[in-house]
């Protein structure tokens, strides 16, 4: 790699497609590499500077590549050659110091003293600032603060950041005769294939060296071992914030123990606004395909949240520079989770295709379709009419397209445990590649609220020796209770709702059966499932104040760690949410219809209201209709206010802003004034975007038995999600602080928890709610085949007579029939069950049995088959062990060695001074 000035370039070269790295702020400071550096190193040019009051440089690798760079070139320096950089907005007014962090306030506030203090304490900690007002409105101010050199060291080395130190040698493990030939073979099979499309090309993306370097806490006393070739780009810009960011978020701005901290000052409206900035615009009139990218921003856009490379894979790395590991982490989990659901979504949409083209061989579907002369009982009470069966065909052919659906549940929990267990290995390699296998939460900060609740109080901690503040334990338990009785009494608050719709559903059947429109009235039923399905959508997006309550109780826990406070909230988040949506299904799964009585003698409501039942047809449409309205409306309401709110915030502030100071008005803004017209990241940062997915993931596990199409609804949205969700960090909200995360947290915990949970429940769906337990029964016992050992379609004539129990009506010469398997009123004991009914009892509870046995038998084969390390990376690690040893070892013989020749060179000088 060399240094290459902004010149013309040699003829017979041309620069490549991307730059290695963006245009930087002030002069280049530039260091020497150490005697660590690895010997096949290049040498360094020296750069001439550009321009009388500023320089840059402006880092190209050189290949023979078509593309002309000579038009971003010329504008990067009409911009910056200037002696200020106020039209970039990413400096200072010296053009020298880059912002690192942005703060906003308003002069009008009333809290000017703990600015005042909290300022001067920013000043006493070595941060620069500087202050200018905005174009748009007087009042609001903005304080630009940037970090020394001095001060990113100081802070780099105590909070452990790890930082390059020597390029990796990559270690090929040796490979077996055998492979290599098919390898070969594989490779020219693969060469008459077109390119594969899903894949960028490596010239589109940038060089992030970091991913190919050996890296080690940083040290200042260990500084000559470390690659600064320059030292304003030797911390990124995502390093750089969160140094600032921690500074911040320790300062006091009021004597005492607990007045210290960024947040609490943008709690209390001291300041409006923290972030760190963009690096640029993420448009340009100039294509990247000829220009090149302008800066990361506008890369990213390009690459990855532009609607038109929806079918590529994502700049993972790129996304981890740019937003953090956290970010990186989560959009690498949902491209994971969105490739899995694939093979799911491919095979439950031939299970349903089966069932359609194969619906005029369904045998029970046909015998409901011809049953003109049974006469079922009324569904309720007054307004209801006597139903024929035959009614209901539309509705048992609808149901017949599930008859596959038993294989493809038991797929579907073995491709969520394949799932689980290669993203642990994908994880695995992200991690080390991201350099996060050593970063434990030890490493993680203690939150600022617990070091001030309990600061008093201090105990040794055992990993790192150091005083720490301590909670006691009946102090925290006690407070753990109080939480948890929080929670306890807000799933009853849920619960109270779901008794609200079922109260609802009992009532309108009734309303309905006399409604005078007579499509609603021969449909009385469906008609009161599917609005009890969209108020019971309502109620959830209502109760979604449980933010607040889980807010509260996490913060009466007083957790020590952000980690710590992150996983308490998520998980009374997602218990709130998990049971809020999920409840009014599990009622229709396994409790509607199962506690009605019988007719004659009902069970009621208040002594008044029958309870409600199944559907002739059976109660796998009510738990269709439930899942299908709930899924497509959550999915469509979520997609809205992710990115529809956040487009319509911001086209309202560009109209204001174009009718206050002219159409051209945004283009003239510094950097700081566009980011802060943006909309802010959620205040619980990732998760939102998290509990959709994992609730999704429940809704496409846990009832996939009653749901073949859950997979693909899902596909379908986690395309959309995955560049919505890209084109709202990019485009639509400021930057996001970076943070590091070595994995997706709890979520990993409650997914395996969703896995377990699908697993029980698609049993009891299978074995109770479906009639897919009464069709087999019948076939091997009761029907033509009986005893015979086969269950064809031929064996389950007269199935839908069987079901059926006979009802005496006193009043009416002729019968009426239920679905029941009950004695008729002829018999010695009337009403009561058959002994068909108990087979079909002792069949259901032993298939549950079996089912859990079975699927479980087979996730814990598969999570034993999968090592959670892939073999090569294990290598590469062991490795990489063993070079850093012997590299740190040299590096310290190599100083050695040079302090003991100056020390020559100095006692030799000495012996021929003159006396």
């Amino acid at each position: 790699r060399r240094r290459v000035p902004l010149q013309p370039l040699a003829s017979g070269y041309q620069a490549a497609d991307r730059p290695l790295a963006f245009p930087t702020c002030g002069e280049a400071e530039i260091m020497e590499e150490s005697s660590a550096e690895a010997p096949d190193s290049s040498t360094q040019d020296d750069v001439p500077p550009l321009g009388e009051t500023h320089r840059h440089f402006f880092y190209l690798k050189l290949f023979k590549f078509n593309t002309d760079y000579s038009s971003l070139i010329a504008s990067y320096l009409s911009v910056c050659s200037q002696g200020r950089t106020k039209s970039c907005g990413l400096c200072f007014s010296d053009g020298k110091s880059r912002i690192d962090y942005i703060l906003v306030y308003r002069k009008s506030s009333s809290q000017s003293e703990k600015r005042e203090v909290f300022e001067r304490n920013i000043r006493a900690e070595g941060l620069q600032m500087e202050k200018e007002a905005s174009l748009t409105n007087s009042d609001v101010i903005f304080l630009k603060l940037h970090a020394p050199w001095d001060v990113l060291c100081r802070y780099a080395e105590l909070m452990n950041i790890r930082m390059p130190f020597r390029r990796k040698i990559f270690y090929m493990h040796r490979r077996h005769k055998f492979m290599s030939r098919m390898e070969k073979r594989i490779n020219k099979f693969r060469g008459w294939l077109p390119r594969k499309p899903m894949k960028f090309d490596n010239d589109t993306l940038p060089d992030l060296e970091e991913n190919e370097s050996f890296t080690a806490p940083f040290s200042r006393s260990r500084i000559h071992h470390f690659i600064i070739h320059n030292k304003d780009t030797f911390f990124n810009n995502a390093t750089r914030s969160r140094i600032v960011h921690h500074i911040l978020q320790r300062v006091k701005y009021e004597e005492g123990k607990n007045k210290m901290g960024l947040n609490r000052l943008l709690s209390n409206n001291s300041y409006e606004a923290a972030f760190p900035l963009h690096e640029g615009s993420y448009h340009s009139k100039n294509s990247i395909r000829t220009h090149g990218a302008e800066n990361h921003r506008h890369l990213l856009y390009e690459c990855w949240a532009w609607w038109g490379v929806w079918y590529k894979y994502q700049p993972l790395d790129l996304i981890r520079r740019y937003f953090g590991e956290k970010i990186g982490l989560y959009f690498a989990w949902l491209g994971w989770y969105t490739g899995m659901l694939f093979p799911a979504a491919l095979v439950g949409l031939l299970v349903f295709l089966y069932g359609v083209f194969t619906l005029d061989h369904c045998q029970v579907s046909k015998e409901i379709c011809q049953a003109t002369d049974i006469i079922m009982c009324p569904i309720c009470d007054q307004y209801c009419p006597y139903l024929r069966l035959s009614d209901s065909c539309i509705y048992a052919k609808v149901l017949s397209p599930q008859r596959g659906d038993k294989m493809f549940s038991m797929a579907v929990k073995a491709l969520s445990t394949v799932f689980l267990e290669f993203w642990k290995r994908r994880r695995a390699v992200l991690a080390y590649d991201w350099d996060l296998i050593d970063w434990e939460e030890e490493e993680d900060e203690i939150r600022p609220q617990f070091e001030a609740k309990y600061s008093k109080k201090e105990r040794m901690n055992p990993i790192s020796g150091k005083p720490e503040p301590y909670q006691a334990f009946t102090d925290k338990y006690s407070r753990l209770i109080v939480s948890a009785s929080g929670i306890f009494f807000m799933i009853l608050v849920v619960i109270a709702a779901v008794f609200g719709i079922v109260i609802y559903r009992v009532i309108t059947v009734s309303t309905f059966a006399a409604f005078g429109w007579a499509l609603i009235r021969n449909n009385s039923q469906v008609a009161t499932t599917g609005t009890a399905v969209c108020i019971n959508f309502c109620i959830i997006m209502l109760l979604n104040l449980y933010e607040k309550v889980a807010l509260l109780l996490t913060n009466l826990e007083q957790p020590r760690t952000e980690s710590e406070w992150e996983n308490s909230f998520t998980f009374k988040m997602f218990l709130f949410q998990f049971v809020n949506l999920n409840s009014s299904t599990f009622y229709i799964a396994f409790f509607l219809g199962r506690f009605t009585g019988r007719p004659g003698a009902y069970l009621r409501l208040i002594n008044r209201w029958k309870l409600e039942e199944c559907h002739p047809s059976g109660c796998l449409i009510d738990l269709c209709m439930q899942m299908g309205i709930i899924m497509v409306l959550k999915q469509t309401w979520n997609n809205f206010m992710e990115l529809g709110y956040p487009l319509i915030q911001n086209w309202w502030t560009r109209r204001r802003l174009r009718r206050e100071h002219g159409q051209n008005a945004k283009a003239s803004f510094p950097q700081w004034e566009r980011d802060y017209n943006l909309q802010p990241m959620n205040a619980y940062g990732l998760f939102d975007e998290y509990l959709e997915m994992i609730l999704q993931f429940g809704f496409t596990t846990i009832f996939v038995a009653a749901f073949p199409l859950a997979p693909l609804l899902a596909l379908l949205n986690n395309i959309i999600e995955i560049r919505l969700d890209a084109y709202k960090f990019v485009t639509q909200w400021r930057r996001p602080l970076p943070s590091q995360a070595k994995d997706i947290g709890i979520w990993y915990g409650i997914l395996e928890g969703i896995g377990i949970l699908s697993v029980i429940t698609n049993a009891f769906v299978i074995a109770v709610t479906s009639d897919f337990i009464p069709r087999l029964v019948y076939a091997y016992k009761y029907g033509p085949c009986a005893g015979q050992g086969r269950a064809g379609e031929g064996c389950m004539m007269g199935y839908v007579n069987a079901s059926l129990s006979v009802f005496r009506v006193s009043d009416f010469e002729r019968r009426s029939q239920y679905r029941d398997y009950r004695e008729p009123p002829d018999s010695a004991e009337p009403y009561s069950y058959t002994l068909q009914f108990w087979h079909v009892l002792a069949a259901r509870l032993a298939f549950i049995i079996v089912f859990e046995h079975m699927v479980f038998a087979i996730k814990t084969l598969i999570a034993y088959l999968i090592p959670d390390l892939p073999k090569d990376l294990r290598d590469r690690m062991r490795r990489e062990k063993y070079l850093i040893q012997e590299m740190m070892y040299e590096a310290e013989l190599e100083r050695l060695q040079k302090e003991k020749n100056e020390k020559k060179k100095k006692d030799r000088a000495h012996h021929k001074e003159w006396p």
